[in-house]
């Protein structure tokens, strides 16, 4: 019976189809025509999505609320302060008005917080190596992009999870610089076949921005490994000067260890960076109920804290320096410790987060997207969905860790920025939401086919002119029947990601740093990625 059934739906869907198209192709050209639209490119601003979409419909704290975390974060900063600051960050902080007790704590008062605020950057621009890969992350625009230190890398269809290499590194800033819905790049994974740091600093910065002309994060632990980075850069840039103007790659800084403490080198790389004219992500990563409160209120008010912080530390070194402000407060699962960053409670937490940053005014970075699942599963994707949607409807400028991450940020899988590009075109698409102007309430289309025409809007010059303007179409989800999904090899979602993973690292090889720029900094300085690995055939 059920067998029956499913067979006449498929005939009528069949039927319904051909009658559709036959009448397409008979009064405009139909398919020719859908073709002919799918493949001519449409300009950025008539896509249906595109970087930076302004989000904020959701909202996880009401404005009583926000003002009390606010009050609760002056408190902590005036009243307990950071921990182990180092001699120059005292030297800067008090010199403003900050307070170095006799306990060792740096305290922060009400009145240097306001005047941090005052003077902080806003408003400005994220840079790629291509200027039409800039981001302007202000104002409740979106953008989402890879993060995190994964040290292994995972085969989605063995399960075999590997150490992770410098060229993994490689071959995601690539497959990244060809997918559309991840909007900046920065490093997924540690060169784990690299166990001198400097080497490890030096190389993951050279390989992201060998991989990708969109915006880059990286990380350093030593001031000097900063300064050896930079030097590169000033190379590729055209000058210290030009580097200067347009700085394409940003500092990922854990300058606070939670709760409310200094980290030592991290901060003298802060330093470097602000000298150097880096832009620098203030980064607290707490982990409800282990170094931060278990409360979710009390987590936001402590991350919230440090960042400030950390602003304040760095307007006293350099005002208006671009800064990030990046709360992070990641989740425990309290039965066993350990991280659950698919959680609906990191949504929350992130979310509360990306609405204190627009309280202050400032660009907000937080992270979405890391799933708990060891694999790209079922798993993965209700954990991945959730976060992208909440987190990006509340309008966090910076989403981090969007994509690729597995096991709570120990592992990263290649395919799965393939398959989280999909959907974070979805959510892309939500966060643009529903136009009402004149042509789309469409009145005048439905007088048209209702009066004139032959009933339906298939192939209606309406129809053709959207199809590319208001609809997100998957680069490997499937929406074929199942007789057409048989007739293809019935493959599922990972396997057409493996596909299409392998189809673009197979073929495609970035070109944008000159040849002769590139034989320099391979001669001058500690390049592990083999030369042979950014060609066709190496």
């Amino acid at each position: 019976m059920v067998e029956s059934l499913t067979a006449r739906a498929e005939a009528a869907r069949d039927a319904a189809s051909g009658s559709r198209e036959a009448a397409i192709s008979g009064r405009r050209g139909g398919r020719a025509a859908r073709q002919a639209l799918r493949a001519a490119e449409p300009a950025v601003d008539d896509r249906p999505v595109r970087p930076g979409l302004v989000g904020g419909r959701y909202r996880a704290l009401d404005p009583p609320q926000i003002e009390a975390i606010n009050e609760a974060v002056l408190e902590v900063l005036e009243t307990i302060g950071l921990a182990d600051p180092i001699p120059s960050c005292v030297a800067a902080v008090t010199a403003k008005g900050g307070v170095m007790g006799d306990d060792g704590r740096l305290r922060f008062p009400r009145a240097l917080i306001e005047e941090t605020l005052a003077v902080a950057a806003r408003g400005f621009t994220l840079h790629g190596q291509a200027p039409e890969r800039d981001m302007q992350p202000h104002d409740g625009r979106v953008y989402f992009g890879t993060a995190g230190a994964a040290v292994h890398v995972v085969d989605p269809e063995t399960g075999v999870y590997r150490n992770s290499e410098v060229r993994d590194l490689y071959d995601a800033a690539r497959l990244v610089d060809r997918l559309d819905h991840i909007h900046f790049f920065q490093r997924p994974l540690v060169c784990r076949d690299l166990p001198d740091p400097r080497e490890m600093d030096f190389n993951t910065c050279y390989a992201a921005v060998s991989g990708t002309t969109k915006h880059v994060g990286s990380s350093w632990v030593l001031p000097e490994h900063v300064e050896e980075s930079l030097a590169m850069l000033h190379r590729i840039a055209g000058g210290e000067e030009a580097w200067r103007a347009r700085p394409f790659v940003s500092m990922s800084n854990c300058f606070v260890v939670p709760p409310m403490k200094f980290a030592e080198d991290a901060c003298r790389c802060l330093e470097a960076a602000v000298a150097g004219g880096m832009p620098v992500l203030l980064l607290a990563a707490g982990q409800a109920g282990a170094t931060s409160p278990a409360a979710l209120a009390g987590a936001v008010v402590q991350e919230t804290a440090e960042v400030l912080a950390g602003l304040a530390y760095v307007n006293a070194l350099k005002p208006g320096h671009p800064a990030i402000f990046g709360t992070w407060p990641f989740v425990s699962d309290l039965r066993t410790g350990a991280m659950s960053g698919g959680s609906g409670e990191q949504a929350l937490l992130m979310s509360a987060c990306a609405q204190m940053a627009q309280f202050y005014g400032l660009t907000g970075g937080v992270c979405a997207g890391m799933s708990d699942s060891k694999l790209p599963d079922a798993q993965a994707g209700a954990e991945k969905g959730l976060n992208y949607a909440l987190v990006g409807h509340s309008g966090a400028n910076l989403v981090y860790e969007a994509a690729g991450m597995h096991a709570s940020l120990l592992g990263f899988s290649l395919e799965s920025l393939v398959l989280d590009n999909d959907a974070l075109g979805a959510v892309n698409r939500t966060i643009r939401g529903i136009e009402c102007d004149a042509d789309s309430l469409s009145v005048e289309t439905i007088r048209d086919v209702c009066l004139n025409g032959p009933g339906h809007y298939l192939g209606h010059a309406q129809t053709l002119a959207r199809m590319q303007k208001d609809y997100v179409y998957p680069l490997i989800g499937d929406r074929t029947s199942p007789k057409e999904w048989v007739e293809q090899g019935s493959t599922d979602a990972l396997t057409r990601a493996r596909r299409k993973t392998a189809e673009i690292l197979g073929g495609y090889y970035p070109t944008h740093i000159e040849p002769a720029v590139d034989a320099e900094i391979r001669r001058d300085f500690p390049v592990r990625l083999p030369e042979a690995a950014t060609r066709a055939g190496g």
